[in-house]
């Protein structure tokens, strides 16, 4: 008794604490905090736009990068991980220009950490474009990127249709600065040339050759080639080049959101324009800025820069976190989050529409704005959320929800998988090129994304013998991963991809006691920690051994927990224990406190903190449990159709 006493307190609590962070507008937003470099990138931009920072929002922003320094003097990735020399230079970089003092003790640590990790010539090709912007690196570091590739045909090797929306967005810009070659003259002392080794105006070449990597060298050579005959290209084609860059650019800066909807293609496409000599007033780049210091959160004492916004997608996890807790449909809070969601639908063909000419769209995007680019896992996610809070019942809810789900159906690639912004976006051979050292140029299928969508074609009352589903079934199964989990790509990590995928088979009616499904619970089960909870660390991208390790979380547990009742096991005692682990953890404000990273942008390059994740899913996961306990069923169950939904198909051709 005393335990269903504290579950409903606990999710009371939690509802309370949901209903008070819910915006008038209806929709729900977390702030999205990445590492150093957001912020250093945003000091180190206004100043290369020479536009001055006022000085107390400087002074915030310089203080939020001071916060994430390590003991050591570096800066890591995410928190609880190491320096990286990447995120440290441009740092120590930005809190120069902010105005610290080179011989100020923080300074002096970060110097030496620096030089430990081998000084800023080794950092990744995007800290070396910065530094070349300010001519702490020769541009002849850089690799090739010149504008004459918005001349190449589809067909060719490279081309912008064959990497992903990110890469697009943030590479069409670069085309023109790397053509440019800009310069932005420093004052005396702000430089960084003491993070150096060696004298960076004798580096010349940074990519070195591989021994027993001839695709890799083969494009360094490549690299080598285009920039001995750089200045021989015909400058009619290059001027050429150049206004198909900057038509391009402009074209996917129309939106209120900025190019992409993501800070780096943002701040390129912004300083592209400077360099091209446009005015202050240019609309284009006015509305760039703009949507540039829209990502910033006052913190009081500090300035959060975020990478990007995050409603839709907080939106629909809330609204699956508060129905499965047992607020009604008809609650004001989910008509008003239901009717904003319906408002942010995209009816426009954005850039995945080269690849399925004849696929009507009707997705969701991330973002406040970014039509242009919706993506499969918002798209599929609330889809599921609106299924949850009765939408086909409303008149225009069936319309709506056949638009969203055929546009999923469409998006489904060759191998049976779904990837997030485009089909089949696996050119693999193109992360050998030397300006994909971060080997995040592409977006290919992931088990996350493909769990997701089989989740919803479920829910839609398909199920075996639906060809898109009998597919990504082999696909599913072939990705299962040795220790029984599924790799994560867009949250931390097995245990995010196993919670998605296992939810997923459990709608899909998949006998739960298979022997690959007792593999990943039992997988899930020795994985849970002494405290009760599980955790991953973003080293598991780098070290799969370290599948399902970590420090215990909030929104990792419940994930886990998700997964394990999918398969039946809420009844069991690990699920008994991480139930408590949730309820012992809750704060009197009815939240949960997690500092860690839980969330993925780029496997062992980029990772997200949404403050929203340690809020959402252990109240989701507290929900499920009543409900399972109660009657046996989760709200998913529910509302789950008997008969498949009869939707016009009209998947691509």
């Amino acid at each position: 008794m005393r335990t269903v006493e504290l579950l409903d307190d606990g999710i009371g609590r939690g509802l309370t604490r949901f209903l008070s962070l819910q915006n008038p507008g209806g929709y729900w937003v977390f702030p999205l905090e990445a590492d150093a470099t957001i912020p250093s990138e945003y000091l180190l931009l206004h100043r290369f736009l020479g536009r001055p920072v006022d000085a107390a929002r400087r002074d915030r922003i310089a203080r939020s990068i001071r916060r994430t320094q390590l003991p050591d003097g570096g800066w890591p990735l995410y928190e609880d991980g190491a320096a990286d020399v990447s995120a440290s230079v441009k740092a120590y970089f930005a809190l120069k220009i902010a105005g610290d003092a080179p011989d100020a003790p923080h300074m002096e640590r970060a110097r030496r950490r620096i030089l430990a990790l081998g000084g800023a010539a080794r950092v990744n090709v995007f800290t070396r474009i910065t530094l070349a912007l300010f001519g702490q690196m020769p541009w002849r570091t850089v690799p090739a990127i010149p504008a004459e590739i918005m001349l190449l045909p589809r067909r060719f090797f490279f081309h912008l249709d064959k990497v992903s929306y990110w890469s697009r967005t943030v590479m069409v810009p670069l085309f023109i600065l790397y053509t440019r070659r800009p310069v932005c003259a420093l004052a005396p002392g702000e430089g960084v040339r003491e993070l150096f080794t060696t004298p960076p105006e004798t580096i010349r070449h940074v990519d070195r050759l591989v021994p027993g990597k001839a695709r890799k060298n083969a494009f360094i050579l490549l690299d080598r080639l285009l920039k001995r005959i750089d200045s021989r290209m015909p400058r009619a084609s290059r001027e050429e080049a150049i206004r198909r860059a900057e038509r391009w650019t402009r074209d996917r800066m129309q939106g209120e959101g900025g190019i992409g909807g993501i800070y780096p293609a943002m701040a390129n496409a912004v300083m592209a324009l400077k360099v091209l000599g446009c005015a202050p007033d240019d609309p284009d780049f006015a509305r760039g800025l703009n949507a540039l210091d829209e990502l910033l959160v006052d913190r009081g004492d500090e300035i959060l820069c975020q990478p990007c916004h995050s409603p839709v997608w907080d939106t629909c996890l809330a609204l699956c976190a508060v129905l499965e807790a047992g607020l009604p449909p008809d609650h004001a809070a989910v008509t008003a989050a239901v009717d904003w969601l319906f408002d942010k639908q995209v009816f426009v063909r954005g850039d995945w529409a080269n690849r399925a000419p004849n696929l009507k769209p009707g997705a969701w995007a991330f973002q406040f704005e970014n039509s242009l680019y919706p993506d499969v896992d918002d798209t599929a996610k609330v889809v599921m959320a609106l299924l949850r809070a009765g939408v086909l019942d409303r008149r225009d809810g069936r319309d709506r929800i056949a638009a969203a789900a055929n546009w999923v159906l469409g998006m489904q690639g060759s191998d049976g998988g779904w990837g997030a912004f485009d089909i089949d976006n696996n050119f693999h051979y193109l992360n050998d090129i030397p300006f994909a050292d971060h080997g995040a140029l592409l977006d290919p299928s992931t088990p996350d994304l493909t769990g997701r969508c089989v989740e919803l074609f479920s829910l839609l009352g398909y199920r075996r013998g639906f060809p898109p589903i009998d597919r990504a079934l082999r696909y599913l199964r072939k990705g299962q991963d040795s220790c029984g989990g599924w790799f994560g790509r867009w949250g931390v990590n097995y245990i995010y991809g196993t919670w998605s995928v296992l939810t997923a088979l459990r709608q899909l009616g998949e006998d739960m006691t298979r022997p690959y499904i007792r593999k990943a619970v039992a997988w899930l089960i020795s994985r849970q920690n002494p405290d009760g909870g599980w955790g991953e660390s973003c080293r598991s991208y780098e070290d799969p051994s370290l599948a399902g390790s970590g420090k215990s979380t909030a929104s990792q547990t419940a994930w886990a927990l998700l997964a394990l009742m999918a398969a039946g096991e809420e009844r069991g005692d690990a699920v008994r224990r991480g139930i408590d682990y949730l309820l012992e953890r809750q704060d009197g404000q009815g939240g949960w406190d997690e500092t860690l990273f839980t969330g993925t942008g780029f496997p062992r390059v980029f990772y997200l903190r949404y403050h929203g994740y340690s809020q959402i899913f252990p109240l989701w996961a507290l929900g499920v449990y009543r409900r399972l306990l109660t009657d046996g069923r989760s709200l998913e169950d529910r509302v789950r159709r008997k008969r498949p939904l009869d939707l016009p198909l009209r998947a691509r051709k």
